[in-house]
């Protein structure tokens, strides 16, 4: 039951993807790890420049000469409002202070040049011969589908509703990873607002397996070889975890991060825009909770993602995990402190005994 459409198009022996998380996670020997052991590598390319991505494809390939892939976050419509920047910049002084952080001119972002990056991305990514690109916040044009075919790289969307996946398959992707609302970090939500895009995984994926023809891929909340085994019978051909790889040895998350990952229990996460300005889910520490009445007002992303960087920068580097965006899934509390080649032979070895004893 393991071996199936999926595993033989991306050309890996399970079929688990590791979530390409963004801001330094997937680091080159945690993406080649996951690879070398059976299931697929994802960099997380989405705040990385041209020149960062190709040095990170290039180090992964001195590690592993099995399949990875490269996740990019397209391009969203935003406009500055300065009533919006001023009043936030009001509310962040607050967090200035009390981490010593000296207050100086933020480069807010420009349209123009985040839309250049992601091109220079996809040729990147075509130059460099990487097999496989996800893509999140959105779908790629028809022009770049296009590209990506004429050099066979197998493409993949984010959809957390069926109108989504719909599109994803209508626009010639190969395959859709579905997110569930348990799922950690930044909802990938394009078309549905964010009440209907939280549905459950497990009412999720069937409704999608049964409208689309192309692989869909489970995401939220999967932790082990229960959850990957569920996902496969309700009709998904993978699954994609994330807060399970974060808190692996390899993993390059902060570790006050992981350990308050590891430390969690039931009900700690919350989905907030505090930090980035889209809707993400992750444990509940002091900015998530006293940004909590601002939400409905603050810039969208990237406008507030920049905003509040100096903050989780300075949080960071003061061991503070008050002010970090602490991305993770409603699952943590079953995540472990564990190598990726330990995580991967557990999932596995539970998934197959599942399946012998089914």
């Amino acid at each position: 039951m393991l071996k199936n459409d999926v595993t033989k198009l991306l050309d890996i022996d399970y079929p688990i993807i590791q979530a390409p998380m963004a801001g330094g996670i997937t680091t080159s020997t945690l993406v080649a790890a996951v690879s070398n052991n059976g299931a697929l590598g994802m960099i997380g390319a989405g705040y990385l420049d041209a020149d960062q991505l190709r040095q990170q494809i290039r180090e992964v390939k001195q590690l592993t000469s099995n399949n990875f892939g490269v996740n990019l976050f397209v391009p969203n419509e935003f406009e500055l409002k300065d009533d919006e920047i001023v009043m936030v910049n009001e509310l962040l002084n607050h967090y200035y202070e009390e981490l010593n952080i000296p207050i100086e001119k933020v480069n807010l972002p420009n349209k123009e040049k985040s839309f250049h990056t992601y091109m220079e991305q996809i040729q990147v990514i075509i130059e460099e011969k990487v097999p496989i690109c996800s893509f999140t916040f959105g779908v790629p044009t028809s022009d770049i589908m296009k590209k990506l075919k004429q050099h066979n790289i197998f493409s993949i969307g984010t959809a957390t509703t069926l109108v989504e996946a719909v599109t994803i398959e209508r626009l010639g992707m190969d395959a859709v990873v579905v997110q569930g609302s348990e799922a950690g970090g930044h909802r990938g939500n394009f078309i549905s607002g964010i009440e209907e895009s939280l549905i459950g995984l497990m009412s999720l994926v069937p409704q999608v397996v049964k409208n689309i023809s192309i692989p869909v891929i489970a995401a939220g909340g999967i932790m082990d070889g229960k959850g990957l085994m569920a996902a496969l019978c309700l009709g998904a051909k993978a699954v994609q975890m994330g807060t399970a790889f974060l808190t692996c040895e390899e993993s390059g998350a902060h570790p006050i991060y992981k350990e308050a990952i590891l430390n969690s229990k039931s009900d700690v996460t919350a989905l907030t825009r505090a930090f980035s300005g889209k809707w993400a889910r992750g444990i509940k520490n002091k900015f998530l909770l006293e940004m909590q009445e601002y939400e409905a007002s603050i810039p969208v992303y990237p406008i507030q993602n920049v905003l509040t960087q100096s903050i989780r920068k300075a949080s960071s580097a003061q061991n503070n995990k008050e002010y970090m965006s602490l991305w993770s899934g409603q699952n943590s509390a079953l995540a472990r402190k564990e190598t990726v080649e330990v995580l991967i032979k557990r999932v596995v070895e539970e998934a197959n005994r599942l399946n012998k004893n089914k």
